[in-house]
């Protein structure tokens, strides 16, 4: 009978066991799709915002024939490609040289002390000057974004890039409007293109398939592949003869990568440039009289050897012309010295495309905005100004066409280009009057370029349009996620785990009848378009089933406002960070904003501390705050600063401001923080006697090794860069990138498997005296009546910390020296804000997870990234590969840009894990509640940054500064 008994009481307890794990798991799922329905909607709202924000152009798919000129220039256009499409031909053939990233300082002597980029480019300054009938040499300005796709599309079509384009630098879609390229095929030229592959996603299947050589664009660490093979196969070409080509497009990229990985003022920029000079002598060779020979500059580069942006270095490059004969003058302006300066002279770079076009006898390409640059055509010695008012005049004609066009594809009224069309009937009608003398006739050459520069500065205005009803969609449908996450996470009434079921419900049944009410709409009404309709359904449905489940749902939530000192001090912390975004001047200094900030917390959390009435929590809460806040000024050394910040910033993050590589003294901080983290993080867990169990191995073996591997890589990385060891460069890159594949492998593979497999951080104590005794016939023993469970009342907290430690180990690897001392200062800072929690009791307060959230942010600065483009490091793509793979090398730079804030989002279940009993009732709902505030922290982040974008979208520094921040914040959020 009492085994019976037993039996059926022990089948109980397991089916109750049974299920409770059913239902827990049935609680994760529904928090779980909770939390994919906030991250959609953030998704939706920033969808609809970036939709009306970004600039978008409306693109037309006419085509420039030959034989349908824009204006009829009787004595000059034969009409025919063997003689020239609308104006006589002055080459047969062109050989067009990129050099990626060349800046327009690099190829002009010095003015001052020289740098590494200085005096080894000579050949571009010493032909302009020498030979001024044959070669030219300006300032060649491009259109920001600075990223090489969106500034090839305005090369070969001369229209103007859009900042939406910049998404798509990882893989552009191929070019569909008229351009260079499509003129040169359509005119039966063979095309030959060597190196950046770019060119192929642009123009799939325009080139000679057995002559062209293309080579991967994106591996920034490998300076010499791309640069040695265009420069194999760009030789034997030339040598040849010309009959196998008609146009050679090859596109260097060593210059580009030099910079980006050591910065331009650093020997291997004096290698390529001086590598530079003797290809382009070598080309100047070989050269016949028909040939013309192009050397450009997409971009510049920053004082770091980066860009994407728009300061000054960045859009500033070059532009050099040279012929065998003479044909280029300088008539015009009698100044034949090219400009020491990049202000002086300079010219667009959609002013190419009509200038190649009429030198190689093609028609203008349809949407080209750009004009002809006055050196190709003024002709040598006297100005000729008639051939200059000629392709000017062409060039009009063509823009007076495309801006007709235009303006009826659109719908814009008359009134639009009512000033261009005026300066255009002004401009004809000097041409159509002069006589053959030369005031007349440069008269109405300036007459057709102020029509040009007119219409250009019209087609900016309209490409700044915004869709303010789409913005507006998208800042609402991000308003109501933010007081949904309020309501849910700070709700005055605790949140319980198992109401998730009761809000997913009604959610998805309320987005099925907003998506069928979008649909209806859409079918219905045109403008939205059915698939905004349907979008803007599944929203306004979703937001409206959780509003009505707040007002059914038994616990009756109310107006979440805060009850303490801590709640207000979370409120004020977001709030005003929210409001300063308004400030350019607070976004540019957003670093130190964060610094004080933080301080603050410290300062009020010592405060604090030191009234706690038990001496533990006191002396505990004041030791920690007074180390988080010396952690957090030790943390601030590590500074990037962009360009706004200067004179007032000096970069610490690299070995200079002008390098993008690590100082010598900046490899102590890898070995430093592989023997101190793993100790210091035993002490914290020695705190809570937890440093036992699974522990033990993983923090200090394997923890400590993962570490001293990511120091010896950067060991090996730096003697890579400055030749310290005597030994093939192929095998210290396969060290290298094994190395941190074995380190990835284990904080990933290994960590995951291990935190899933661990045992509790506990150890079983037994009392000396109650070890058990045997009887004096050995036949049994007796149990001991008690026994000490160490690390048990930080049994979940302990345990769940060895997740944050394997994302710790991978984001360590991937930032540089310096970075990786602010992901270790960060982990420490996050225990010692665990402990203060613990010691003044505010687990269940808004203060933790809005500070976790703060030093995710601050921290983001810190490992060398800025709201900016061109801080982002692509070279942590291939540290752990050798080249492009998708998904993983995105996936890398992710990891490298918001590293801080992923190891934050992994920690913020620690501030209701940290020091709670194991058997915590409601412990789901209070983990749920934590990761929902620190959602909010930057979801009202995002909704402030999104918001004054929006508001000051006619802001000088809107793309400058607001535009990358709000692009930033939504990375961020999602």
């Amino acid at each position: 009978m009492e085994k019976d008994f037993n039996r059926s009481s022990d089948d109980s307890i397991t089916r109750n066991n049974k299920r409770r794990a059913i239902q827990f798991k049935a609680a994760h799922g529904l928090l779980i799709g909770f939390f994919l329905w906030i991250v959609a909607l953030h998704a939706l709202g920033i969808y609809f915002f970036t939709k009306g924000f970004l600039l978008t152009r409306l693109v037309l798919d006419h085509i420039s024939k030959c034989d349908s000129p824009p204006i009829n220039l009787p004595e000059l256009s034969p009409g025919l490609y063997d003689a020239g499409c609308w104006y006589p031909k002055t080459f047969d053939k062109a050989i067009i040289i990129v050099i990626d990233a060349l800046r327009y300082d690099f190829t002009v002597p010095s003015q001052g002390n020289p740098h590494h980029f200085h005096n080894a480019l000579e050949v571009l300054y010493e032909t302009a000057v020498q030979q001024p009938e044959t070669a030219f040499l300006l300032p060649f300005i491009a259109d920001p974004p600075t990223a090489t796709l969106q500034r090839l599309k305005g090369l070969t079509t001369g229209t103007l890039p859009t900042f939406i384009d910049v998404g798509s630098n990882f893989g552009g879609n191929a070019i569909e409007e008229d351009n260079l390229v499509v003129q040169l095929r359509d005119a039966g030229k063979t095309l030959v293109h060597l190196g950046d592959d770019t060119w192929h996603s642009l123009f799939p299947g325009y080139f000679d398939a057995n002559l062209t050589h293309a080579y991967d664009s994106f591996n920034v660490w490998d300076l010499h592949t791309v640069d040695n093979g265009v420069t194999e196969h760009l030789m034997p070409l030339l040598d040849a003869g010309s009959a196998q080509w008609d146009v050679i497009i090859g596109h260097y990229l060593g210059v580009d990568h030099a910079g980006h990985r050591y910065g331009p003022d650093h020997t291997a920029m004096n290698d390529k440039l001086k590598q530079m000079d003797h290809v382009i002598r070598d080309v100047m060779s070989v050269l016949d009289d028909e040939t013309l020979l192009v050397v450009l500059g997409d971009h510049g580069m920053d004082t770091k050897g980066d860009h994407g942006g728009e300061s000054d270095d960045e859009i500033e490059a070059s532009l050099w012309m040279y012929s065998k004969k003479a044909v280029f003058g300088h008539g015009h302006n009698a100044i034949t010295k090219p400009p020491l300066f990049a202000k002086q002279r300079s010219v667009g770079q959609i002013d190419l495309v009509p200038t190649l076009a009429l030198l190689l006898g093609l028609p203008i390409p349809f949407n080209n905005l750009g004009s002809p640059i006055s050196e190709a055509f003024v002709g040598p010695g006297q100005a000729k100004w008639k051939d200059l008012a000629a392709v000017n005049a062409l060039s009009s004609a063509q823009i007076q066409r495309y801006q007709d066009e235009y303006s009826v594809a659109r719908g814009l009224s008359r009134d639009t280009f009512s000033g261009a069309h005026t300066l255009w009937k002004a401009a004809l009608t000097l041409w159509k009057d002069t006589a053959d003398n030369a005031a007349s006739v440069r008269e109405a050459s300036a007459a057709f370029s102020r029509h040009q520069t007119e219409n250009l500065r019209v087609c900016k205005s309209l490409w700044a349009r915004f869709d303010i009803p789409s913005m507006l969609y998208g800042v609402t449908i991000l308003g109501c996620a933010v007081v949904i996450l309020a309501f849910y996470a700070r709700a005055t009434t605790p949140f319980r785990a198992e109401d998730s079921a009761l809000f997913v419900r009604q959610v998805m049944l309320s987005a099925a009848l907003g998506l069928a009410l979008g649909l209806f709409i859409g079918s219905w009404n045109a403008a939205p378009g059915l698939l905004d309709s349907s979008l803007l359904g599944i929203a306004g449905g979703s937001v409206v089933g959780f509003a009505y489940t707040m007002a059914v749902v038994p616990n009756g939530y109310r107006i979440p406002i805060p009850s303490s000192t801590w709640g207000w001090l979370s409120v004020l912390l977001t709030v005003l960070q929210a409001v300063g975004f308004a400030s350019n001047s607070f976004t540019i200094w957003e670093d130190e904003i964060l610094l004080f900030f933080l301080g603050t917390f410290a300062f009020v959390s010592l405060t604090a501390s030191l009234r706690q009435e038990a001496p533990n929590d006191r002396a505990l809460g004041s030791f920690q705050s007074s180390f988080f806040l010396v952690l957090t000024r030790i943390a601030s050394l590590s500074r990037l600063c962009r360009e706004e910040q200067m004179p007032y910033c000096r970069s610490t993050y690299y070995a200079s401001a002008t390098s993008s590589t690590s100082a010598s003294w900046q490899l102590f901080i890898p070995y430093t923080l592989s023997m101190a983290l793993p100790s210091l993080i035993k002490g914290y867990l020695q705190g809570t006697r937890s440093y036992a169990g699974s522990a033990i191995l993983w923090i200090g073996v394997v923890l400590r090794m993962d570490l001293l591997a990511s120091a010896i890589y950067w060991t090996l990385d730096a003697a890579d860069d400055n030749d310290w060891l005597n030994i093939n460069k192929d095998k210290l890159r396969f060290a290298k990138t094994s190395l941190a594949q074995l380190t990835l492998g284990i904080a990933f593979v290994a960590g995951t498997t291990y935190y899933v497999w661990a045992t509790p951080c506990i150890s079983i104590e037994l009392p000396p005296q109650e070890n058990g005794t045997a009887d004096p016939g050995g036949a049994a023993t007796t149990k001991p009546k008690s026994m000490n469970v160490l690390g048990y009342g930080n049994m979940h907290g302990s345990r769940y910390f060895l997740l944050v430690t394997n994302w710790v180990l991978a984001i360590i690897l991937l930032q540089k020296p310096m970075g990786g001392g602010s992901i270790g200062i960060l982990t420490l800072q996050i225990l010692a804000l665990l402990e203060i929690i613990d010691s003044n009791d505010l687990s269940g307060s808004a203060i933790g997870p809005v500070t976790l959230g703060m030093l995710g942010n601050f921290h983001f600065f810190k490992t060398g990234h800025q709201a900016t483009l061109s801080s982002i490091q692509w070279e942590s793509a291939f540290i752990p590969l050798k080249t492009i793979r998708y998904p993983w090398s995105p996936f890398l730079v992710v990891l490298n840009t918001y590293g801080a804030q992923i190891i934050t989002a992994v920690a913020a279940p620690l501030v209701v894990l940290w020091k709670q009993p194991p058997r915590k009732k409601g412990l789901l709902g209070d983990v749920a509640m934590a990761v929902a505030t620190y959602i909010l922290y930057f979801a009202v982040i995002n909704l402030a940054t999104t918001m004054w974008a929006g508001w000051l979208r006619r802001h000088l520094m809107l793309f400058r500064i607001f535009c990358p921040r709000f692009m930033t914040g939504a990375a961020a959020l999602l």
